[in-house]
């Protein structure tokens, strides 16, 4: 039984592919909520349209995905954070994006808006105001010889801006609340009125780290949209420069990790292989990042022989050098002191969040969209998922490291079966609206792309979800208790995406 036959009364929406979307009423809405904070359903996405709200759900048990929405003709509709928590921050952001107002939402206060907008819930009726940065009220915290520590917005070194707030007993934290929005570039308002050229290039640009898996959902959405498939050659391909992006990612927080942790030496190493990584897509894929690379209908830079040898080269070098720095790494008595027992992410959040990625594996959640969802290729390709329980900071590590070993023999696969052929079809405009979503994993986890392609073939409206919003507020989570020295260490064992959280 699909989660749609849960309720009755439904008006489905036959444009929306490959999952359904059908507008339910309050009482298959609070149905919904229900299966949600008792764990039936996973929350894949919440989003907003100036007069609707969106949510994605997957049947935890069978798989099933499928899109509900709620039409709020005066603006307003039942809070699912009220009883399941893992909506809350995106409810929020739907709030100053759009203005709708969730009843009985926990938290009331601004997400995305810090104040300095010179229009109100701009993706709907906007109303011009006057900037002016506005107070945010951190949660209290109650105890005795209790102090707070501000971090950030602008941080030491070159990364992206977010304020942390502390509330330590001495070295001990008690709470920690994250200040995000920082980075806000109004993407899905540049998306709007877009053509899908644009649009795919915008969705490159959400998280600079994970622009090949951001252009792929888009492709993908915008496929199904289009009732459209990409010649075999470029599905191949695009799972190559997925694996490539993988593995180049795993490397720099594997490094980085171990260089909070005052072992240099691990940072020094895990850099030599990135750079060779990103050196290897440049010469194969015409940019270190490989971005723009992947276009609706295809990919825009095929591989040839050269490359392919070049790419088969790299493979035995990833695979040579990976098990000397895990040796390395795993008979560092000083290294392990800091990574075991740091940072633990329980479990039963893990899974409360749907929290995908390293994170959520590394606590115990086995999804990985490449399996769970099995889009093309990887529906013919054979590797593991790795799966922990400790849900540590040294665990956290253990799962990038055996996720490379796994992306090495994802790329073998496909340089042993990579079909001939085009790797671009042209892509004719909708002659009608249509909708279409996708799931790909990226190296953080899984990230969501929903849709709306008018019918004149721009983009009325598309939603992009990282999978850092179920990320953040387990970090808050897994950093209490532990001392104030050890943040640098568990935030980076979680890598969470400022950029791509703040849209």
């Amino acid at each position: 039984m699909g989660i749609l036959d849960t309720f009755s009364g439904i008006q489905k929406i036959d444009t929306h592919r490959p999952w359904p979307r059908a507008v339910v009423g309050k009482d298959d809405w609070l149905r919904a909520r229900s299966q949600l904070a008792g764990g039936q359903w996973d929350l894949v996405a919440l989003w907003g349209e100036p007069q609707a709200v969106h949510m994605a759900v997957r049947d935890a048990s069978a798989g099933d995905v499928a899109v509900l929405t709620f039409e709020c003709a005066d603006g307003r509709y039942p809070s699912i954070a009220q009883s399941h928590p893992p909506a809350l921050r995106l409810e929020r952001a739907a709030r100053d994006l759009f203005g709708l107002e969730p009843e009985g939402l926990p938290d009331a206060r601004p997400w995305l808006n810090h104040g300095r907008w010179n229009v109100t819930h701009p993706l709907a009726r906007a109303e011009t105001v006057s900037p002016g940065l506005q107070p945010y009220d951190f949660l209290p915290a109650e105890g005795e010889s209790l102090h707070k520590i501000g971090v950030g917005p602008v941080h030491a070194g070159i990364i992206e801006p977010g304020f942390f707030q502390f509330t330590a007993n001495g070295e001990t934290i008690v709470r920690l609340e994250a200040r995000l929005g920082y980075a806000h570039k109004g993407t899905e308002r540049l998306m709007q009125g877009a053509d899908l050229d644009r649009g795919i290039r915008l969705a490159g640009r959400t998280s600079g780290d994970s622009t090949v898996a951001y252009a792929y959902g888009f492709a993908r959405a915008a496929e199904a949209a289009l009732g459209v498939e990409s010649p075999p050659r470029a599905i191949w391909l695009r799972a190559m420069m997925a694996e490539l992006e993988r593995i180049a990612n795993h490397f720099g927080d594997f490094g980085a990790i171990c260089n909070d942790a005052a072992f240099a030496i691990m940072l020094a190493q895990c850099a030599v292989v990135r750079e060779r990584v990103l050196r290897t897509s440049a010469s194969c894929f015409g940019h270190r990042m490989m971005r723009d690379r992947i276009v609706v209908g295809g990919v825009d830079a095929d591989l040839d022989d050269k490359g392919a040898a070049a790419i088969s080269g790299l493979m035995k070098e990833v695979a040579k050098r990976l098990p000397r720095l895990t040796e390395l790494y795993d008979k560092t008595a000083s290294l392990q002191d800091r990574t075991v027992g740091t940072g633990i992410l329980k479990p039963e959040l893990a899974r409360q969040y749907a929290c995908g990625g390293f994170i959520g594996r590394a606590s115990g959640r086995a999804f990985d969209a490449r399996k769970a969802l099995a889009y093309p290729p990887y529906d013919q390709l054979t590797f593991d998922v790795p799966i922990l329980e400790d849900g540590d900071v040294n665990a956290r590590v253990w799962i990038r490291i055996r996720e490379i070993g796994q992306s090495v023999s994802i790329i073998r696969q496909i340089l042993d079966r990579m079909p001939e052929g085009d790797c671009r079809d042209s892509v004719k405009p909708a002659a009608c609206s249509c909708e279409g979503a996708a799931v790909v994993e990226g190296f953080r986890g899984d990230i969501f792309v929903w849709l709306h392609i008018g019918p004149d073939g721009t983009i009325a409206r598309c939603h992009l979800r990282d999978p850092s919003w179920f990320q953040w507020p387990l970090l808050e989570a897994a950093i209490e208790g532990n001392i104030v020295a050890d943040f640098p260490l568990c935030n980076k064992s979680f890598n969470c995406s400022y950029s791509g959280h703040d849209l």
